[in-house]
């Protein structure tokens, strides 16, 4: 949208000013105060797309307990939900409004079918055709044919060899768990115990899936026939081929061995009531692992591994959902940003957040991270409540960032603890990976189990730009060796169009937000070419009623970068602040966006929005975080007043 665009929406309204906007930030400073916690925390909804709640209902039948008290009526409440996110074409997408999608589509039809929907209902006839269409569940992905093997819907040779002895292998060997990111390594240990002993799931209303396949599963002749992302590719569905017949030859001792491994892996990881890795796919096969392995069911640890998994549960009036994890450290640290910006400094709302973030510092486990980065002090923080051994870099620049806002005095000791720890754990490149220094052994993406190309944990523009505002912030300057080397990375990493790529946020507007508000803490100059590109290409992007939008789909290749069909309050919120970043306050852009903000404020002070604004992976696994649209846009409008207000126009914090 060109500047003269925007001036001709502001003809129809207000042209904002601090006093006209003043009622606005108000409204949603008490929405905001209202959805707080008695200890002085925010914790959001988390919502993913249809996969995590039908997997949820599929344990359970996995488990055989759909006879526990009250099962059936939260089956019902998530079968209502599966049913309402299905989308026009008949599947479930991976974000809302998003393409079909053949694995979430087969997990969401068997779901419902094993919690009693008939096959010739409406919605389950659409979905089958849909399935069937774009070629049947033979399509899956990996994941979910390992599903779908451990029901017995298609044979193991469906899935890639993954043995059980990967445990063993020594550090040196091209595949090694430290090679591979915290997820996956949470995700795949316990799934390794099944995928050696390859149970058979108890489905006590022996619920089949056959009329989504095109091809009878045991007609199939090769699982692995999609694309490949290189010769990599072809060279691990090689090893693949020659490894399948040689493993049921494996010496029992040494899988005995791995076996006791991948257990002791577990166990010292599963992190109390928040669960394995505090995310739900390692938490479910945690829980898998130890029913396989013989534990009885009032054994402490799949009493806890199992209880971590219903606190993920969201159960409403009429329907209910399961989460991937839960986000109250994240949540609450954006929210003392937006806090500190209104002027809520000093006073008790800040301060209980403050004091309940510094609580949670992670200072004495020595998490996995060290395996890249040993001798370095812990010291960072988690996304979860609990998530001592895998703390992550965003979170903990985040949290830094707003403690030095809150109390920098009183919070001194934890401050220079959690920038030490940054400092520690930079990658090679001047970039910093969301929990792993250089996560970066790139061929690990092309073996067949990692069919979406998200077993690695390498650094991002995203959280690089954390970490550089979070030392900027603090007072480090340009010439400091890890700052240096983060401008120079970040500055490589600028798109031909002036943007960043946004790997934990949608997607492009997300990464220039974010770099752009660390470059300008950094000192970089506004008037530097490259910070002009990236403020032109926000402007570019701008919808035709003030505000900007981009979707999942921005991940697709060779896809519009910044583009959706709706404008949402979290991204123009980004927008606004990255272009208020770099001295584009009084600009028309700004102006309609901050219109924009103020003229779609609902009654309850704060924003609706129903669109995926964040990432897990990349084209596999979207988010959508409930919070975002409750405090991103308060923490802008409140930044556009005090700046408007000001003399300088200068943003003196790193985000």
């Amino acid at each position: 949208m060109t500047a003269q665009h925007a001036s001709s929406i502001l003809s129809a309204t207000d042209r904002p000013t601090p006093l006209s906007i003043e009622p606005t930030i108000s409204r949603a400073l008490d929405g905001l105060l209202a959805m707080r916690h008695d200890d002085g925390h925010w914790a959001f909804e988390l919502e993913a797309d249809a996969t995590i709640p039908a997997e949820y209902i599929l344990l359970k039948h996995y488990l055989d307990e759909i006879d526990a008290p009250g099962f059936v009526e939260l089956e019902r409440r998530v079968a209502r939900y599966l049913r309402e996110i299905q989308a026009d074409h008949g599947g479930w997408p991976l974000f809302h409004g998003g393409a079909f999608n053949i694995s979430a589509s087969v997990k969401a039809y068997f779901a419902l079918k094993m919690i009693g929907d008939p096959i010739d209902a409406p919605h389950m006839v659409q979905a089958r055709e849909a399935i069937l269409a774009y070629g049947g569940a033979q399509r899956c992905n990996v994941f979910t044919r390992i599903m779908l093997a451990l029901f017995g819907e298609v044979p193991w040779r469906a899935v890639p060899v993954m043995p059980i002895e990967i445990m063993n292998l020594p550090r040196w060997f091209p595949f090694h768990l430290s090679k591979v990111s915290y997820w996956s390594r949470t995700v795949m240990v316990p799934l390794l115990v099944l995928m050696s002993k390859k149970p058979r799931a108890r489905n006590p209303r022996d619920i089949h899936v056959a009329e989504l396949f095109v091809t009878p599963p045991e007609k199939v002749k090769s699982w692995f026939g999609g694309k490949q992302r290189s010769a990599w590719g072809h060279v691990f569905n090689i090893i693949d081929r020659v490894i399948r017949p040689l493993e049921p030859f494996f010496p029992t001792s040494g899988r005995d061995r791995a076996i006791g491994k991948a257990v002791e892996f577990v166990t010292e990881r599963l992190n109390g009531e928040d669960g394995l890795g505090a995310i739900f796919p390692a938490m479910a096969n945690a829980v898998m692992m130890f029913d396989l392995l013989g534990y009885p069911a009032d054994h402490p640890d799949v009493v806890i591994a199992k209880k971590s998994i219903e606190k993920l549960l969201v159960i409403e009036d009429d329907r209910a959902y399961c989460q991937p994890c839960l986000s109250p450290i994240w949540d609450t640290g954006l929210v003392a940003h937006a806090l500190a910006e209104v002027g809520e400094t000093g006073r008790p709302a800040m301060e209980k957040a403050a004091e309940w973030l510094s609580e949670r510092q992670i200072l004495d486990v020595v998490g996995d991270w060290a395996d890249r980065r040993p001798g370095v002090r812990p010291g960072g923080w988690a996304f979860q409540y609990n998530n001592a051994h895998y703390p992550d870099t965003d979170d903990t620049a985040m949290v830094v960032m707003a403690l030095d806002r809150a109390d920098p005095v009183k919070h001194k000791t934890a401050i220079e603890r959690g920038a030490e720890w940054i400092l520690g754990v930079q990658s090679s490149n001047g970039g910093w990976g969301a929990f792993d220094a250089d996560n970066t052994h790139y061929y690990l993406n092309h073996i067949p189990f990692a069919d979406h190309g998200a077993l690695l944990d390498p650094p991002t523009a995203d959280v690089t730009a954390r970490c550089l505002g979070m030392l900027a912030q603090l007072g480090y300057d340009k010439n400091h060796p890890a700052v240096a080397k983060a401008i120079r990375y970040l500055l490589d990493e600028q798109e031909d169009d002036g943007s960043w790529f946004g790997r934990w946020g949608t997607n492009y507007i997300y990464g220039t937000w974010s770099v752009l508000c660390a470059l300008n803490a950094a000192g970089v100059p506004h008037d530097s070419p490259e910070l002009r590109k990236a403020a032109q290409w926000l402007k570019s992007k701008q919808r035709s009623d003030g505000g900007w939008g981009e979707d999942g789909a921005s991940y697709e290749e060779n896809a519009p970068r910044g583009e959706a069909m709706v404008s949402t309050p979290s991204q123009t919120a980004w927008a606004l602040l990255g272009l208020m970043a770099i001295g584009e306050v009084d600009c028309p852009e700004v102006e309609a966006g901050i219109a924009y903000l103020t003229r779609t404020q609902n009654r309850a002070g704060l924003w609706d929005e129903r669109s995926f604004t964040a990432v897990g992976f990349p084209r596999v696994f979207y988010l959508r975080y409930h919070g975002y649209r409750a405090f991103f846009p308060l923490w802008s409008l409140a930044r556009y007043r005090n700046l408007t207000q000001s003399n300088s126009k200068t943003v003196q914090f790193g985000i």
